[in-house]
């Protein structure tokens, strides 16, 4: 069986200039980056501004697990499978981030024969739009701790400072460090750290941000210390945000690629979903809203998490109204989360699955309080057996979700049609009554009340004193109307995550709150989620490698 990296390679590309002209789109409206990637150009932007929307399509998941469930795979699959039927759809999806290329997830350009391509450039350096946010990030770090060194003028107390330092790496010792050791011209001493860069505040305002001129206006509004009054000292009072912007000049337009079978597709930011939001940049799915009759987006990890921010933070600042959400899960992870080992989910096990699948149902009902028409698929494997996929089948359709079987991993576009059949179906029959969960007004507490209780299924909600302090500030300094964005673990819909399947009577736990205030959200952290991740006892980068003739191995 061939792997997904020998498949890629071996595809018949389209010059990217070609992909665009089957858009309608000329040379001049694209940057090349090579011969198979391109920046869109701004001027096209601003052109196609008068088309009309086509219709948004949400594909999300159930809970991550071991054993798979091919969101991003999928998400490829259908719009592949739109072009076999002769449809008009592009795909907006996220950048790959090298920290869990190199760590334990591998690459992130679908699979099997549903994969973006150049399948090696987009997961390694692609565009250079992360080192773009590095770079923005690290010059607003190295401009605060150079203001303190030479006077100070701004008052910063030094044990208030709050910005950090990013890396797009899993490197877990740089989450706690000391900065400015050595000699009194090396900086003043004091404790610092670093996130990863698709957690950063910068990764979250470019893909929030709708110009030029709103980056800028977001990126002044960074909180970055509090002075000995207990004032916020912004990005703006360092003079920071012209150079920060012009770094992030050509990172603000959306990428263009193709799929294997050359159906278009926008590719740009990528905050990860359980400590950011999780979603591709607004430009890029606006963009492809006027580009196409269908765009096919996803959001990170499971519905609690990816659809949720979706929903509550990209929506609610984009404008966007999504038409349906595709729901994506396997067999395999419904028995996983009935409790059975991965060495034994190739087995026919109706008890698991009956056990496992109240997973799906919560994630079912969560999609359903926002008021959007939704379709399950499977993403099928060889070992799914007919009463498995049947019971699945009905249990949604008496959930009043259409079903459909996807095979896109083996057979590409073809394995998708059912699905793309299921979804054309429902934008025909149902109507979307697109609506957030909660309302700006409320207070912050009550906005993870809300969450907690309606989306994860949580008893309660506790917080750490300091939370508590750190919430009570927040409102008083004016942030109490900004959404939240729920930093929580992938694998659980509690903050536990060894609680597998639909776990009962647990209660959140909040840590720590801080604003993201250029990004415009409230930042939750709970459980043990780390804004910095490290790399397991066999990281994935210990198999890449370069043969001589230059094509690269082992990334998958």
């Amino acid at each position: 069986m061939k792997t997904d990296i020998e498949i890629a390679q071996e595809a018949h590309l389209l010059p990217i200039r070609k992909v665009a002209e089957n858009l309608g789109m000329q040379e001049d409206d694209l940057e090349l980056y090579g011969k198979f990637k391109a920046k869109i150009a701004e001027e096209y932007i601003e052109s196609i501004q008068d088309r009309k929307d086509g219709k948004l399509i949400l594909v999300t998941a159930i809970n991550p697990t071991p054993a798979g469930e091919g969101k991003t795979t999928t998400s490829i699959g259908l719009a592949q499978a739109f072009g076999k039927m002769g449809k008009n759809a592009i795909l907006a999806l996220r950048e790959p981030s090298l920290g869990p290329c190199f760590g334990i997830k591998g690459g992130a350009a679908g699979g099997g024969y549903a994969q973006v391509v150049p399948m090696e450039e987009l997961n390694l350096h692609f565009t250079g739009d992360f080192h773009a946010v590095t770079s923005a990030n690290n010059l607003l770090a190295a401009l605060l701790d150079n203001h303190i060194q030479q006077g100070n003028e701004l008052g910063i107390d030094t044990r208030q400072v709050v910005w950090k330092r990013c890396m797009d790496m899993n490197d877990r010792v740089l989450r706690n460090i000391v900065v400015g050791l050595g000699a009194k011209a090396d900086g003043t001493v004091r404790e610092d750290h670093f996130v990863i860069t698709v957690a950063s505040e910068i990764m979250a305002i470019l893909c929030l941000a709708s110009d030029m001129r709103d980056l800028k206006e977001r990126l002044g509004k960074i909180i970055v210390a509090y002075n000995y009054e207990g004032e916020a000292v912004t990005a703006a009072e360092l003079g920071a945000v012209g150079a920060m912007a012009a770094l992030l000049k050509d990172a603000m337009k959306p990428n263009l690629i193709q799929t294997l079978e050359h159906t278009p597709a926008l590719v740009h930011g990528g905050p990860f979903a359980n400590i950011a939001h999780g979603c591709n940049s607004i430009r890029a799915t606006r963009t492809a809203l006027k580009m196409a009759d269908y765009v096919i987006t996803e959001a990170g990890f499971g519905a609690d998490l990816g659809a949720e921010k979706f929903f509550d933070i990209k929506c609610r600042m984009g404008g966007l109204r999504p038409d349906v959400a595709v729901l994506v899960a396997t067999i395999r992870a419904l028995k996983y989360n009935g409790g059975i080992p991965k060495a034994e989910l190739a087995d026919e096990n109706m008890e698991a699955l009956q056990s496992g699948i109240v997973n799906l149902e919560k994630h079912i009902e969560n999609m359903q309080k926002y008021g959007v028409p939704i379709v399950v698929t499977l993403n099928s494997f060889i070992t799914d057996t007919p009463a498995e996929i049947e019971y699945v089948r009905n249990f949604c359709e008496e959930r009043n979700c259409e079903f459909a079987l996807s095979k896109v991993w083996e057979k590409g576009g073809e394995g998708g049609i059912a699905l793309a059949e299921k979804v054309l179906h429902t934008l025909a029959t149902k109507q979307s009554d697109f609506h957030v969960l909660y309302e700006d007004a409320l207070p912050l507490q009550e906005k993870i009340r809300i969450v907690a209780k309606e989306i994860y299924g949580a008893r309660d909600v506790v917080y750490m004193p300091a939370a508590q302090t750190q919430l009570r500030k927040l409102e008083e300094l004016g942030f109490g109307e900004l959404p939240v964005c729920m930093a929580k673990t992938q694998y659980s819909l509690s903050d536990n995550p060894v609680l597998l399947g639909r776990p009962e009577d647990f209660v959140i736990t909040v840590r720590e709150a801080y604003v993201s205030a250029g990004a415009g959200f409230v930042v939750i952290l709970t459980g043990a989620v780390m804004t910095m991740p490290g790399l397991p006892k066999k990281p994935a980068a210990c198999q890449i490698d370069i043969r001589d003739d230059g094509v690269i191995t082992g990334l998958f």
